[in-house]
């Protein structure tokens, strides 16, 4: 049955196996590199202060962090400081572990009243959005009053695969337990959809639909009816409201069926208006593939007419990946993630982002949600956007996109950038010209948010340097209220 809707919602078969097979190419490829170091393998000049600075007439007339309320910073800079000294981040990394894990009562924030109070005080607070729809406009009305466009919103619930996962466990899954898992899948994230405005984003896990979910992507299977039917319904809500949809990408094990799911969807919805999506995949610049990948989309793209949805980010599950996958240094990323975004931005192919076989000497149009806390790269976008502005160039639908709670320094330089834009500007003009910036924060229980968390924690220990220069922006900006100087 599930073969026939399949067929029958015109998923195209060829075009399926013909992706599966370049993955199956790219893996083999892969595996014939050695063992290599963590992305995060950094020498010490990599990390030193930015050294290309904005053009004059870009640059800031006071400090980005100026923007924050005081309560904001200065909690930023506590869970900033923590997260920057090893000594005190790899016993909260155990705690924080044990919490989002633990069966126990006790150790449940849903359960227990002060373990719950704690956490939605510090951690939840800086990082989620909140627990309720009044909690949820308050905080999305804070960022907004901060000079942000909007959101990406995400609902907490999320299935995130350990090291070593035995996904067989995924197979024997009942009829009833994998409706009822993608019901509430279905239900969470039409309410997210409902909690945003116009314009903005949501953000979904495929996995979140249960066992089966994985089962299947595992094997890189069509997904089943439920599956189907459910993810329609929630891509016509968001077309409905004018809300685009990210696709996240999760573990290299889930990602070919992950890919071919949201192409897929993409095939249905981004029809509409040339170089607008409502459907957007996720790429991780930190894996060796994605140029070649991101080429490979285009070209579909590009052939079955409709437009590629991209949010290129440089990864977030360094810990669960196999080595050999990733680039072997962090320059190697950079470069990689840099490379991918001036083309697309640009419309035109490079050294980094090599145009297919099948595709033609342009990059398509394309829709692409920027999302990086690396002050270089944003940087770089901006230039590249301000000379096409100024030349009178055609530009992609773009956005930035930063996690509430990190990287506040360069998520509040473009909003003050797009605030000194803002003068003697139309609405029309403002929106086309100046950095559209959106906070990416999940909403739900403090319990259900632990697994976010956690992933947050960990990404700060594997950029641990990053979060250090984000500390010395926000004890600066701290010094400088308290001292008035």
């Amino acid at each position: 049955m599930a073969k026939s809707l399949w067929a029958v919602n015109g998923f195209k078969q060829s075009s399926y196996l013909t992706f599966a097979l370049s993955r199956v190419y790219c893996r083999t490829l892969h595996s014939t590199y050695r063992q290599r170091e963590a992305v995060t393998a950094t020498t010490p000049t990599q990390h030193r202060a930015v050294t290309s600075p904005l053009p004059l007439h870009q640059q800031p007339s006071k400090p980005p962090l100026s923007l924050l309320p005081f309560k904001t910073l200065f909690r930023s800079y506590l869970i900033n400081s923590l997260s920057s000294t090893p000594l005190l981040l790899a016993p909260s990394l155990r705690i924080m572990t044990v919490l989002a894990h633990s069966q126990s009562p006790i150790l449940s924030p849903d359960r227990n009243p002060i373990l719950r109070f704690l956490l939605k005080k510090t951690f939840y607070a800086n990082y989620c959005a909140g627990e309720t729809r009044s909690e949820i406009q308050k905080t999305v009305c804070a960022l907004k009053e901060i000079g942000f466009r909007g959101v990406i919103l995400t609902y907490a619930k999320e299935i995130v695969l350990q090291k070593g996962h035995d996904l067989s466990k995924c197979e024997d899954v009942d009829d009833a337990e994998s409706k009822a898992d993608v019901q509430a899948w279905k239900e969470g994230n039409l309410k997210t959809i409902d909690l945003t405005q116009s314009g903005e984003f949501v953000g979904m896990k495929f996995t979140g639909a249960g066992r089966h979910a994985i089962h299947l992507l595992s094997r890189e299977q069509p997904p089943g009816d439920s599956i189907e039917e459910a993810t329609r319904q929630i891509c016509d809500f968001a077309k409905a409201r004018n809300v685009r949809l990210l696709f996240d990408a999760e573990q290299s094990v889930l990602q070919p069926g992950i890919d071919a799911w949201t192409l897929h969807f993409q095939r249905l919805y981004n029809n509409q208006v040339p170089g607008k999506a409502i459907v957007y995949g996720t790429y991780q610049a930190y894996l060796r593939s994605v140029p070649a990948l991101v080429a490979t989309h285009l070209a579909i793209a590009q052939k079955e007419g409709f437009t590629l949805g991209v949010k290129l980010v440089r990864g977030a599950y360094l810990n669960s990946e196999p080595r050999h996958l990733i680039w072997s240094t962090q320059e190697d990323t950079d470069n990689a993630y840099d490379g991918t975004a001036e083309a697309l931005i640009k419309r035109r192919y490079n050294e980094v982002l090599k145009p297919s076989e099948q595709t033609s000497s342009n990059v398509p149009n394309v829709s692409l949600v920027l999302a990086s806390h690396n002050h270089k790269s944003v940087r770089k976008a901006m230039r590249i956007r301000k000379a096409q502005t100024e030349k009178g160039e055609e530009k992609i639908d773009m956005v930035y996109g930063q996690l509430m709670g990190m990287a506040d320094e360069v998520s509040c330089e473009l909003a003050l950038a797009a605030k000194q834009q803002d003068g003697g500007s139309t609405e029309v003009q403002r929106r086309s010209e100046d950095p559209q910036v959106f906070k990416y924060l999940v909403w739900g229980s403090v319990g259900e948010c632990m697994k976010y968390l956690l992933r947050r924690a960990e990404e700060n220990r594997d950029a641990v340097l990053r979060a250090r220069e984000s500390q010395s922006a926000l004890k600066e900006e701290l010094r400088r209220r308290i001292l008035g100087s």
